[in-house]
């Protein structure tokens, strides 16, 4: 309360020319200076500044155009942005920032209308791809005349003599030829690995489909990428996220030798981004970091450790999401769980203790009520008032556990833009009656919870534009469908800027530094050529983003760059076999 008030009267002070001039000679002057835009704050305390200015990688001031120019010193840089509109840095509070990069390697088969297209498209990348492995992602039986999965026959006949692991849109269920079985020592008396499923055929035959926690038999015979391959993979993902105006993300399962390529980059100044890291669910990773304790702001506020991210379910996409009823166009079947609940409470616990933050992925209504269960005997154990639990995705809720998020002080880590990627087939997975609690932002909302927005990236595109399009619209990049997808449903524009800065922050604990442009603060903002919170809602998909600044220096000026992420992916979320790439 005391630091709101002394910062609304610094600003009302700096509102005379007298008062300008005195806070220009009180303070060194500023690096950078801001003016002429519209400037979207997200911070009550300064509303409609008319400018800010920055020093020393900081905003050192908000508010009039004259307390700002007080500042001006003969090496100031002022930027008058006229017509333009600046928003606090985007974050992106749950992106798989690694495997980003690396995805830019793979063979695309993203949005393959038939198996043949996608056996044809492996096919020509194994010509030119020197690597031993061909990998790639992004196929969707969905989109297919036969709406099953594919068998490995074909593919095993065009590349015969190298394995090949092909990811479906939602990173839960693998294509694998032959070859990859073989090295992997598949056959038709390999056993189901609990929260996994081997697809067969009639005799029993493995027919080349890994569903969840059965991926790993595959995923576990390819070679981990080399520290050059994974520094050079970071480094276009910075760049990737920059040109979208994100200056922060939240990187869902990760580890030591994937933080290890991040921090070359920031030792060497190339990383032009903050990453708040979520460790994986493994034993000895866990135990390290619980032992030397949360990371905060290291690398010159580039680098938080303190998260452990687990998993409950799988996808909707692949049917591997655990639901309370058997799936609507599935009957004999309720998804899956892949990891146990006590598993879940003991992690959660001892993080409480060790000052980390949990967060676990939930996408079925069966999943999210586990996650819930868990983290409420957690909290029993191990009272802690501002523990920040986190479900991420909470994709479809029973109406019945919406309220515990509030209750439970839980936080839903929801990505708007799976509802417009899932919308074409989401109610035949779950039926009229319980589409109605899935993507329900709304819903949530109304119990009074915050929402950290995301992407899930690359199940989804980077883009900060469909992002924010979607939970204002809940339309795809067309438009479609005409007044969205259960509008009821829809984000206010003023909740998906704070899903997408202040609350994303709040959720990574970082609001205290990052979120909003406020004096303190890093000097995290993006340039752009409209209003998002004006602009006709068809309209978002034409953003240009003409600057992206981190700590008060240019990131992205606009430019094309030459590798950008394929916008491709789409339905599910994240799967542990992301630890692949």
């Amino acid at each position: 309360m005391r630091r709101k008030t002394f910062l609304t009267s610094v600003a009302a002070l700096a509102g005379t020319p007298a008062a300008a001039r005195a806070l220009g000679e009180s303070q060194p002057p500023a690096d950078v200076i801001v003016t002429g835009a519209t400037i979207h704050t997200v911070d009550d305390a300064f509303p409609a500044p008319q400018a800010f200015s920055v020093r020393d990688g900081r905003f050192a001031y908000v508010g009039t155009l004259d307390g700002a120019l007080a500042l001006r010193g003969p090496k100031t840089h002022v930027l008058d942005l006229r017509g333009k509109t600046v928003l606090p840095g985007l974050i992106d509070a749950h992106q798989h920032l690694t495997s980003v990069g690396l995805d830019l390697s793979e063979v695309d088969v993203f949005k393959v209308r038939s198996p043949e297209e996608l056996v044809a498209r492996a096919a020509a990348f194994a010509r030119i791809s020197p690597d031993p492995w061909i990998l790639g992602d992004g196929w969707d039986q969905n989109l297919w005349p036969v709406k099953a999965f594919p068998t490995h026959d074909a593919l095993s006949a065009a590349i015969p003599d190298r394995p090949v692991a092909l990811s479906r849109v939602d990173g839960h269920a693998v294509l694998a030829n032959a070859k990859a079985m073989e090295i992997a020592g598949i056959t038709k008396a390999t056993s189901d690995p609990p929260g996994g499923r081997i697809v067969r055929d009639a005799d029993g035959n493995p027919t080349g489909v890994f569903v969840d926690n059965a991926q790993d038999l595959i995923y576990d015979k390819v070679p981990e990428p080399t520290h050059d391959q994974l520094v050079r993979a970071v480094r276009k993902a910075v760049a990737e996220c920059n040109r979208f105006g994100l200056t922060a993300v939240a990187e869902p399962g990760t580890d030591d030798t994937r933080l290890a390529a991040q921090i070359e980059l920031m030792q060497r100044g190339e990383f032009t981004l903050r990453n708040y890291a979520m460790l994986w669910d493994e034993a000895d990773l866990i135990d390290r970091h619980l032992r030397s304790g949360p990371i905060e702001a290291a690398h010159g506020g580039h680098l938080w450790v303190r998260t452990i991210k687990m998993f409950a379910d799988g996808a909707l996409g692949s049917r591997g999401a655990a639901l309370l009823a058997p799936y609507s166009d599935d009957p004999g079947n309720t998804g899956l769980v892949v990891t146990p609940q006590t598993h879940m409470e003991d992690v959660t616990e001892r993080a409480l203790r060790a000052g980390f933050q949990v967060c676990v992925h939930a996408i079925g209504d069966r999943g999210n009520r586990m996650v819930l269960d868990a983290y409420e005997a957690a909290l029993r154990a191990v009272p802690t008032h501002d523990h920040r639990l986190r479900t991420e995705h909470a994709q479809v809720l029973s109406p019945q556990d919406i309220p515990r998020f509030a209750r439970l002080g839980v936080i839903p880590s929801m990505q708007t833009t799976h509802q417009i990627s899932d919308m074409p087939w989401a109610q035949a997975r779950l039926g009229p009656q319980r589409v109605l609690g899935a993507y329900a932002w709304r819903s949530l909302r109304n119990t009074g919870v915050i929402i950290a927005n995301g992407t899930d990236a690359p199940v989804e595109s980077v883009s900060t534009l469909r992002t924010f399009h979607a939970a204002i619209a809940r339309q795809n990049e067309r438009n479609e469908p005409p007044g969205g997808w259960y509008p009821d449903q829809r984000m206010t524009r003023e909740e998906a800027l704070k899903s997408m800065t202040i609350w994303a922050a709040h959720a990574n604990f970082q609001e205290r530094v990052l979120g909003s442009i406020a004096p303190g603060k890093y000097a995290d903002f993006v340039v752009m050529d409209r209003d998002w919170m004006t602009a006709p809602a068809q309209a978002i998909m034409e953003t240009k983003i003409e600057g992206t600044y981190v700590g008060g220096r240019i990131a992205y000026d606009g430019r094309p760059v030459a590798l950008q992420h394929r916008p491709r992916r789409r339905s599910g979320c994240c799967t542990r076999a992301t630890r692949r790439f």
